[in-house]
């Protein structure tokens, strides 16, 4: 007779337990090569749409970020408030009027936005994220002169309409995003910019936050710039088709922009102002989705539509998308 003393037998719990955890191993590693790639990179992040709205997807996204912090990037959120903007201005019988996908910002709505995006939007956000560590600093790009900006005109077919208190981004300063970066925060930074017009009365402009976020990016030399929407990409033959396009140069995008919808106009000509600026790669990317940021940086498949460099200037500038 055979006896088995209790150390030969197996451990089937403890079996059990490793082959339930091997999926989350293969994530890991599956991430492996894009930590490596971008580990000390700067990556900017426009955060918009329904991902501003949303309770479990704002939750998401700071969780994403407080990530890509922890994995050894370096984040930077720039965000707009168009929803929070347009129901305070409502709540004020104030009228939300759009040319050309930009906000026509009176003086009297300017002071709204201003309100609404340092004292409401950003202070939010950095709430969110600070739930994981004393990790987020709120700016505006009025502050340290971060974004500098003349008036905007919208070009409407083929003339010139004014449409308020709208900034042009003129110049970017850095210096107050570096520090705290090399400081191991993340700026979480409000899309107003001082007027490049000391004598400017008002003194302020309302920047689109696409636009922003991509001038940011081209000044830091960031290596990816995502913008957060309410689709799912680019779309290849819109409304005929839901095909997205998932990679296009910058060449191909300049040919599709005077045939986009006026809403992602400024997202793409953001996108292709990055990436002629020194960005790797410039990024659409679902914000209905959660945690669509760690899909598209960390996953094979990814989601979106990314920007690339043309051929000739990946070579020139020894990118590699």
């Amino acid at each position: 007779m055979t006896t088995t003393d209790s150390t030969d037998t197996p451990d089937t719990a403890g079996t059990t337990r490793k082959h339930t955890a091997l999926p989350k191993a293969r994530i890991l590693i599956e991430a492996l090569p894009w930590l490596t790639r971008h580990h000390g990179k700067t990556v900017v992040i426009k955060f918009g749409g329904n991902a501003m709205v949303d309770d479990e997807l704002k939750a998401a996204f700071a969780q994403d970020v407080v990530f890509l912090h922890h994995a050894g990037l370096r984040p930077v959120v720039v965000h707009g408030g168009g929803p929070q903007i347009s129901a305070q201005l409502d709540r004020m019988g104030l009228t939300s009027e759009f040319k050309a996908g930009l906000r026509v910002t009176t003086p009297e709505a300017m002071d709204v936005v201003r309100m609404v995006l340092a004292g409401q939007v950003q202070r939010e956000l950095v709430g969110l994220l600070n739930e994981h560590g004393p990790l987020a600093v709120g700016l505006t790009g009025e502050d340290a002169h971060t974004m500098t900006a003349t008036k905007h005109y919208a070009e409407i077919g083929g003339e010139r309409v004014d449409i308020g208190r709208v900034g042009e981004i003129t110049a970017i300063d850095t210096g107050a995003v570096q520090a705290l970066l090399d400081d191991g925060r993340i700026p979480v930074i409000s899309s107003v910019a001082r007027s490049a017009d000391d004598a400017d009365a008002h003194g302020v402009f309302n920047v689109n936050a696409d636009t922003a976020a991509a001038a940011l990016a081209a000044a830091l030399g960031a290596e990816t710039l995502m913008v957060l929407t309410d689709v799912e990409g680019l779309y290849e033959d819109w409304p005929h088709s839901d095909e997205v396009i998932s990679r296009l140069t910058a060449s191909e995008l300049e040919a599709l922009l005077p045939d986009l919808a006026s809403g992602m106009v400024p997202k793409m000509q953001g996108c292709l102002h990055a990436v002629r600026n020194g960005v790797t790669t410039a990024r659409v990317i679902d914000g209905r989705v959660q945690h669509s940021i760690l899909l598209e940086i960390f996953t094979d498949e990814g989601i979106g539509t990314m920007v690339v460099p043309d051929p000739a200037a990946t070579d020139q500038k020894g990118l590699q998308p």
